[in-house]
């Protein structure tokens, strides 16, 4: 194993990849595998970033939370000087003078009863967070899929310029088989401009094949965050052979499979646990809160002969302790509209998670009728595809002894081109297929 590191700015954005032992340098262009690809997109993608920001606000939502639980304490202090008439209160007498004074307060409180508000706050939070860390892995499964389904692209539009080049250097044979035809006479002028309109109809597509390889190798760069400008060849895999590829699964099968585990369904039960405990926190709000509280204060007057610490530790030193019961009477309707309000979001969230399950169920038996389509569509491909090379070598002999004309050979040449294409598209169509019922059953996405 060869392991490369590439420094990609100062910035310290650094990329590693794990090149296997066939992974090397031609003429700087790196190969990339598909696992590769896929641990460069999870590791550098901005959208799996935020989603992990958006969960690190929620955990600290949920430690906030938890620490409510707890008493809360604080302290204050203040130093003044008061001039003019006024009651001071460490003398308990009125003064006509400039007085210095020192206060301060420490005090705790801790709610004893709030309608369960608290504790419904806690497993709220807890719901959200495991709703965001579902995200996160919402967020790393589509674009694993993503990068599967562009790689796959990659290739095929890799295979379709192989075989564009294929037809042009026969069109290029045939091109030149006429000039020689018609330089002994025996093609006439139009059949050497069919031969020469073949070429350049073959040159075309093997300029649309390379601009549709270019395009997909430049969205899989974007989707591993790397510059457009840097030179890559994907290393195409022992990919399974289409036909052993079977459809073993049932719609009803893999909804089973899926609704346990697929991130979405996982983010919709969630939210709907969040709405639950939103309702209960506000319903807790109805209720009457108690809370206990206690606390020290001190303080010192340049009016009062006493020392400043005779004053702070004796004199001026109060404690108290105490209960507060507040009863919620009338607050303009406020709390009663947010309890029908929760109650209505709680609703929402669970008609939005069957949704969620129905979405799904119907996805994926759309994806296993696509699968049997694309199998289907694979073998009959096959089947054009070789029958049309079968004619096209039949044709091009046929011509090479003057059986044929050059239309006709033409002709011949753009069934199998066409032919080739499709069963290129069918191929690779089929493994997408197959690649989309593993993603729903939780299978690695591996080619």
């Amino acid at each position: 194993m060869r392991v490369l590191k590439h420094l990609i700015s100062k910035k310290g954005i650094v990329a590693l990849f794990f090149l296997g032992s066939s992974s090397v340098f031609a003429q700087g262009v790196d190969q990339i595998n598909l696992q590769q690809a896929v641990d460069i997109t999870l590791q550098n993608n901005l959208q799996i970033k935020q989603a992990q920001y958006q969960s690190a606000i929620s955990e600290e939502g949920l430690k906030q939370a938890k620490f409510e639980m707890y008493p809360s304490a604080s302290f204050s202090s203040s130093g003044n000087r008061q001039f003019g008439l006024f009651f001071d209160n460490q003398t308990g007498r009125l003064i006509n003078t400039s007085v210095d004074q020192v206060n301060g307060r420490l005090s705790t409180s801790i709610l004893l009863f709030g309608g369960g508000s608290l504790i419904n706050q806690i497993k709220q939070n807890k719901n959200l967070l495991m709703s965001d860390k579902s995200a996160v892995e919402k967020v790393k499964n589509d674009l694993s899929l993503t990068v599967v389904t562009t790689y796959l692209q990659v290739i095929n539009n890799q295979d379709l310029v192989k075989a564009s080049e294929e037809q042009l250097s026969l069109s290029k044979q045939q091109l030149d088989a006429a000039k020689k035809k018609f330089e002994v006479g025996n093609n006439t002028q139009a059949d050497l401009s069919q031969a020469e309109a073949q070429v350049a109809n073959n040159e075309l597509s093997l300029t649309n094949a390379q601009n549709a390889y270019d395009l997909s190798l430049l969205n899989l760069k974007q989707l591993m965050e790397m510059d457009p400008e840097r030179q890559i060849e994907v290393v195409v895999p022992a990919i399974e052979d289409p036909t052993q590829i079977e459809n073993k699964y049932s719609g009803y099968e893999i909804y089973v499979k899926a609704v346990q585990n697929y991130p979405d369904i996982k983010i919709a039960s969630y939210s709907t646990e969040a709405f639950k405990f939103g309702v209960r926190i506000a319903q807790g709000n109805l209720y009457p809160s108690l809370s206990f509280g206690a606390g020290l204060s001190s303080g010192y007057s340049s009016a009062n002969p006493l020392s400043f610490s005779k004053q702070i530790t004796d004199s001026n030193f109060g404690q108290f302790i105490g209960l507060n019961l507040t009863i919620p009477i009338f607050n303009n309707y406020r709390s009663r509209s947010q309890y029908n309000v929760a109650k209505l979001r709680y609703e929402n969230a669970k008609a939005s998670e069957q949704l969620a399950k129905n979405t799904l169920n119907k996805t994926i038996s759309q994806a296993v009728l696509d699968l049997k389509s694309a199998i289907k569509s694979y073998a009959a491909t096959k089947s054009a595809f070789e029958s049309s090379k079968e004619a096209f070598n039949v044709s091009r002999q046929r011509y090479d002894v003057g059986l044929l004309n050059v239309i006709e050979l033409n002709t011949a040449q753009t069934n199998y081109n066409k032919a080739e294409f499709d069963f290129i598209q069918a191929k690779y169509n089929v493994i997408f297929r197959s690649k989309v019922i593993d993603f729903y059953l939780g299978n690695p996405l591996t080619l």
